[in-house]
C-alpha cells in the first residue's frame, strides 16, 4: 500500500482511556462515508502531553480528541483556536494543519446542547450545527464540577437562553474564575455546602467523580419537579451519579454517551469537513449494552 492510500490517523488521548468508545464511535462514522481511518485510544502519563502529541504527529496523525486530564494544556499547546475553544480556554479536540500549525476546537458544548435538547424533547433539526436557540428558556441549570470539560460547555449552553446557571464547586475559587470568565449574568458559582434550599430543572454533574465510583458531596433537594440529572461521563452501567439522582428526586436521569457521540461528530466535520449520522451510532451502541 502506498503511502497515499494509507490510513489516516486519528487518537483520542487522556488519563484514564482504556474505557473510552471513541475509537468504536469515529470508526462507525468513517463507515458511513466509506472513509479510510486509523482511530486509537492512547493513555497518556501526567507530565507527557506534550511528548505525546509530538510523538503522534510525527508518525503521520492528523488529528486528536482529547479528554481529562489535558484539556486545558491542549489549549495551550496550540497555535490556532476556534472560538469555541477561545471562550472555553480548553479543547478537546486538535487538528495538525499543513502549514504545520497546530488547531484547537472544542466541540463539548454542542455535544452536550444536543443531547439535552433531544432528552427535554426540543425539536431541533439544524444541519449547520448551531445551537439550539432558546432552547432551555425557562430553565434553571445547575452545574458541578470547574475543570476543562465545563469550561468547554458553558459558551454553548448559555447560547441556550437558560433562565439561569449556577456553577457548583468543592474549590469555590474554580467556579467564581468561570463565573468571571463568562461574564454576566444568568451565571453565578458557589460551594457544593450552598446549595442547601435550591432547586434546578437540569443538574450537569461535570465532575470527573464517577470514573473514582463517588458522587459529589452534595445537599438534598437540589432537584425540582421534573428535573433532569445528566452524568457528563458514561459507562456500561449507571455511574453513581446517576443513581444517586434516582433516589433523590431526578425524574429523568442520562449518562454522557449521547455528548460523547454529538461531540465526536463535530470533531469529525472539524478533521474530515462531514457531518455523520449520529442518531445510527448512539442506536447501535445502545444496543450493544
Amino acid at each position: 500500500m502506498s503511502d497515499s492510500e494509507m490510513p489516516e490517523r486519528y487518537a483520542v488521548m487522556g488519563n484514564p482511556v482504556g474505557h473510552s468508545k471513541s475509537p468504536t464511535i469515529h470508526r462507525m462514522f468513517a463507515c458511513q462515508f466509506k472513509d479510510s481511518i486509523d482511530y486509537t485510544a492512547i493513555q497518556v502519563e501526567p507530565g507527557g502531553f506534550a511528548q505525546a502529541v509530538d510523538r503522534f504527529r510525527a508518525t503521520g496523525g492528523r488529528g486528536l480528541n482529547v479528554t481529562v486530564p489535558f484539556k486545558l494544556e491542549a489549549y495551550r499547546l496550540a497555535e490556532l483556536h476556534t472560538d469555541l475553544a477561545e471562550k472555553a480556554q480548553a479543547a478537546n479536540t486538535l487538528r495538525f494543519n499543513r502549514d504545520g500549525k497546530i488547531e484547537a476546537h472544542n466541540t463539548d458544548g454542542l455535544g452536550l446542547v444536543r443531547d439535552l435538547a433531544r432528552l427535554l424533547g426540543v425539536d431541533w433539526r439544524d444541519p449547520v450545527g448551531r445551537c439550539p436557540q432558546r432552547a432551555f428558556q425557562g430553565k434553571s441549570v445547575l452545574i458541578l464540577g470547574a475543570g476543562g470539560a465545563v469550561r468547554g460547555v458553558l459558551a454553548p449552553l448559555l447560547e441556550c437562553a437558560p433562565d439561569s446557571v449556577v456553577i457548583a464547586n468543592r474549590t469555590v475559587a474554580r467556579a467564581k474564575e468561570l463565573e468571571r470568565l463568562f461574564g454576566n449574568p444568568p451565571i453565578s458559582a458557589c460551594g457544593l455546602h450552598d446549595l442547601a434550599g435550591q432547586g434546578f430543572d437540569i443538574v450537569i454533574n461535570g465532575t470527573s467523580a464517577s470514573l473514582q465510583g463517588e458522587v459529589p458531596l452534595l445537599p438534598q433537594g437540589i432537584f425540582s419537579a421534573g428535573a433532569l440529572a445528566y452524568d457528563m461521563m458514561y459507562g456500561d452501567r449507571p455511574t453513581p451519579f446517576m443513581e444517586w439522582a434516582r433516589q433523590n428526586g431526578a425524574a429523568c436521569v442520562s449518562d454522557g454517551l449521547g455528548m460523547l457521540v454529538e461531540q465526536a461528530a463535530e470533531s469529525y466535520y472539524f478533521w474530515r469537513g462531514m457531518r455523520p449520522d449520529t442518531a445510527v451510532v448512539m442506536n447501535a451502541l445502545r444496543d450493544r449494552n
